[in-house]
């Protein structure tokens, strides 16, 4: 009986009429390849799976395998292995919206993270909107997800698969939640205002869909409390509308200074809206830093190309998707593990040009 895994290749002629014969046999397929290269379809499912009984097939073969594959542009069918062994190689990533800014730069540390333990991962937006939500979460267990990371993303239903929030809030149990010490990020910002002699201090809160916007606004309260300074109720404003651009923060700014309460810095929810935010004070005929500081969040890759250079508290972003991603993964290969409720990383303040001491008065 001739050897299946190193025999002679089949001559193409009587390969073909054999081919023929057996129409089960599709092009492409598994059984297609194994009939051209007159070997068992399991063993050539092992080489092609790098399967730890591969290692007993001669190289030879195996180099054959590979050639032959390229040749006959085969390609696996994903589906049909997933059934098998229960694996998708997939995770299910949702995102308020794709935008420059925060999620575009946690995606960064996700995506880093899965290309290297070779998953790919499918990618939902839903705009805040409760029923996209609900949609994008049933949508993504439908095609087998392994995981779900959710960025500032409140899932409505548990997760029958392990689950990842980044800035979530109030997860119910079996979900590990990275979020921000935003206590830390709000002692940051006003101490460096302080510092400089700021006392008339004005913020644009988050928008009230934002996971972190309570959050940081308590963080904030307690910071200015312990640094003896009021917040006056005219000198809050809260960014309005879903969009992730810079008009937000523009026309809350504009608000901000409608009211006529004077004040010397601006302590804006995100850089988007600080950025924003300049743009307001320069239209008013006032200088940013000399006239008003402002302080923006998150740190994006333009802030420090602003002009000034944008103060801000960085979130360490692309870490906080690399620790989603890792978490994840050991979740997969641990299913029945205790895994930590909560992982806080800490903020870092960037001085650059948008702040300095208030002027004389």
């Amino acid at each position: 009986m001739p050897d299946l895994l190193s025999g002679p290749a089949i001559s193409a002629e009587p390969q073909a009429d054999a081919l023929a014969l057996d129409r089960s046999v599709k092009p492409g397929s598994l059984k297609h390849l194994a009939a051209h290269l007159g070997l068992s379809a399991a063993a050539v499912s092992r080489v092609l799976n790098a399967a730890p009984a591969a290692r007993s097939i001669p190289k030879s073969t195996q180099d054959r395998i590979f050639a032959a594959a390229r040749e006959l542009n085969y390609r696996p069918n994903v589906y049909a292995r997933s059934l098998r062994n229960r694996r998708s190689q997939t995770m299910g990533v949702l995102v308020p919206e794709i935008s420059e800014g925060y999620a575009t730069l946690v995606l960064a540390g996700i995506e880093q993270q899965l290309l290297q333990a070779d998953f790919f991962y499918f990618l939902v937006s839903h705009r805040h909107r409760p029923e996209s939500i609900e949609r994008s979460q049933r949508l993504l267990l439908e095609r087998s997800v392994e995981a779900i990371i959710a960025i500032d993303t409140l899932l409505p239903h548990p997760s029958p698969v392990p689950t990842v929030t980044i800035s979530g809030h109030d997860e119910p149990a079996g979900v590990t939640n990275i979020l921000l010490n935003h206590r830390r990020a709000a002692e940051l910002a006003i101490g460096h205002l302080s510092g400089l002699g700021h006392r008339q201090m004005a913020f644009i809160k988050g928008q009230s869909f934002s996971s972190d916007t309570e959050a940081r606004w308590a963080g904030i309260q307690h910071a200015m409390e312990a640094a003896g300074l009021p917040i006056e109720p005219a000198l809050v404003a809260q960014l309005e509308g879903d969009q992730p651009t810079h008009e937000p923060g523009y026309f809350a700014t504009q608000r901000l200074l409608a009211r006529e309460q004077p004040f010397t810095a601006l302590f804006a929810f995100n850089d988007t809206s600080a950025i924003g935010a300049v743009r307001a004070l320069r239209e008013a005929g006032l200088r940013v830093p000399q006239d008003i500081s402002v302080v923006g969040f998150d740190d994006v890759q333009s802030a420090a190309f602003q002009n000034p250079g944008l103060t801000t508290v960085r979130q360490p972003l692309r870490t906080m998707g690399i620790l989603a991603a890792e978490t994840a993964l050991q979740q997969i290969a641990a299913p029945t593990a205790l895994h930590a409720r909560q992982l806080v990383v800490d903020p870092e303040l960037v001085v650059r040009e948008s702040t300095c001491p208030p002027p004389r008065l």
